[in-house]
């Protein structure tokens, strides 16, 4: 899990090596569809509900909860109680650390049950799921485990005849709003650093995916997390993620979704009581491939940064530039590539690579995507349509031709859409690919496939990302901070700087008299 999280290295990407597991799928038992509030599981207090799908079908999976601001009051209240009361914050970081790592043990332990559950609710293999997104909410939990006996403040060496010091202090009520991409993964990554720091917590899944943060908020009161300490509550953004983000009694916010919503995250802060904001955001991220590059490893590596989760995810790198030395070779042997590209039901058929998009919602925005694609007259090198006669499944897509300027090359698609673009073979070349790179409003990730280690270091330090990978792609780690710049947010999760965002910084400072030395 550690060493390449989310979909690949050099040589195999995550699907080819996760693969597998019982098949026929068989359908897990729906055992959580409540709000999850101070430790129970409750209905909502206007009582709605509303439907998770099946994205191979459209057919209702399950009936959930609708939380709404009410709710968000109720869960908040839970939250502060907690933190300003309670033993989370008051315990010593080791003991949390242990409470975490039985949390992670049983997130392991139902890992299948895990998997299945949110297989079916976003359309992924299970086999993938489970090596990947369980994996991921498992390690975060045991990375942030080992680091909450580890927060310390600083001695400071002041000019006059003063002592200082600082104490790093969990911030309190945290407002965490997941997407639906990879629901697990995402309730790990920041509910972990949370746990860690001392804070208290709401959550907000996405409408589209609630059914693993449920059974994770139940696994967490099994591990031995204190009542009110994670509270979850299913609903809609405009009005369960709005509640959070204006709430008053919320001291911080971290959001992975749009661009579009962040800002209105941005805009509720600032509304109401300033609380600090972290955004993790849309994307756009170039992969360079220069005329050195191994042919094969490029291909596979740009089918993995752009194919792997049927393309959404934010960081997928859909904008790939080829050096026009190797461009022609490198497109015949995509197109046959795709060739072998299997779309289908990922729960009940083995070979499938990519599954449905979401739901129906987003499988239209995709298909409205390469419709603008065809228009504006990009090339269809493969794909471009939907398939299947039910469900959300749509072609890999590879459109050649693409101009910078097209909506395709701009805005972010997320779904299975490659744009295929060529840089010129001169002495500038370096500084071409890199302005390419960069010129984008988002800031998320970037790759750069080469075997000239000078290129490589070039190319790192002048692409503006928060991530470059190189000769890899997706090869994410617990100990590795992820998060953008630009439109793509600020913030980092993952790594000890993802405790920077619960943790309040606080000067402490007496008079220093008589000291033989300053």
């Amino acid at each position: 899990m550690e060493s390449e999280r989310n979909g690949g290295g050099a040589d195999r990407p995550a699907e080819e090596t996760a693969k597998g597991g019982a098949l026929p799928f068989e359908s897990p038992e729906i055992r959580f569809t409540k709000l999850f509030i101070n430790g129970c599981f409750v209905d909502a207090v206007s009582g709605r509900t509303f439907e998770t799908r099946d994205p191979r079908t459209g057919d209702v999976i399950a009936t959930v909860a609708e939380g709404d601001k009410e709710d968000v009051d109720l869960a908040v209240k839970a939250a502060r109680d907690a933190f300003d009361h309670g033993e989370w914050p008051r315990m010593s970081g080791s003991e949390r650390g242990r409470i975490m790592t039985r949390f992670a043990d049983l997130v392991e332990r139902h890992g299948g049950e895990l998997a299945a559950l949110e297989s079916l609710d976003a359309g992924k293999h299970p086999g993938v799921t489970r090596a990947v997104d369980i994996g991921n909410a498992a390690g975060s939990l045991r990375y942030f485990a080992g680091a909450a006996d580890k927060i310390h403040g600083e001695t400071l060496k002041m000019g006059r005849q003063l002592q200082g010091y600082t104490l790093r202090e969990p911030l309190g009520v945290a407002g965490l709003i997941i997407p639906w991409n990879f629901p697990t993964t995402m309730f790990g990554i920041k509910v972990a650093p949370a746990l860690a720091a001392g804070c208290t917590v709401v959550v907000k899944p996405a409408e589209q995916t609630p059914l693993s943060a449920l059974y994770l908020a139940d696994l967490a009161k099994q591990a031995g997390i204190p009542d009110g300490v994670i509270n979850v509550v299913p609903g809609f953004g405009p009005t369960a993620g709005a509640a959070i983000a204006s709430h008053m009694n919320v001291d911080m916010v971290s959001f992975t979704g749009s661009t579009e919503v962040g800002r209105l995250i941005m805009d509720a802060s600032a509304r109401s009581n300033l609380k600090p904001v972290y955004l993790e955001l849309g994307g756009k991220s170039p992969l360079i491939i220069f005329d050195d590059a191994d042919l094969d490893m490029a291909v596979e590596l740009a089918v993995s940064a752009n194919f792997f989760n049927k393309g959404e995810a934010c960081v997928a790198a859909s904008r790939v530039y080829v050096q026009e030395g190797i461009y022609d070779r490198f497109e015949k042997k995509l197109a046959e590539r795709m060739k072998s590209w299997v779309v289908g039901d990922p729960l009940n058929d083995p070979r499938v690579d990519q599954g449905p998009q979401v739901d129906k919602a987003q499988y239209e925005k995709v298909l409205s995507y390469i419709d603008h694609g065809k228009r504006e007259g990009a090339t269809l090198l493969t794909g471009g349509k939907p398939c299947g006669q039910k469900g959300y499944y749509i072609e890999p897509t590879v459109f050649t031709n693409v101009k910078e300027d097209m909506i395709i090359a701009k805005e972010e698609i997320f779904g299975p859409v490659m744009c295929l673009m060529k840089f010129k073979y001169v002495p500038t070349t370096v500084e071409e690919a890199i302005a390419k790179a960069n010129a984008t409003t988002f800031g998320l990730g970037a790759g750069v496939v080469t075997r000239d280690l000078d290129v490589a270091n070039r190319v790192v330090r002048s692409v503006r990302a928060g991530v470059v990978w190189v000769n890899c792609y997706f090869a994410v780690s617990s100990d590795c901070p992820f998060g953008g710049r630009k439109m793509s947010g600020f913030g980092k999760d993952e790594g000890m700087h993802a405790l920077d965002k619960f943790l309040a910084v606080k000067s402490v400072v007496t008079p220093l008299r008589g000291s033989p030395w300053m």
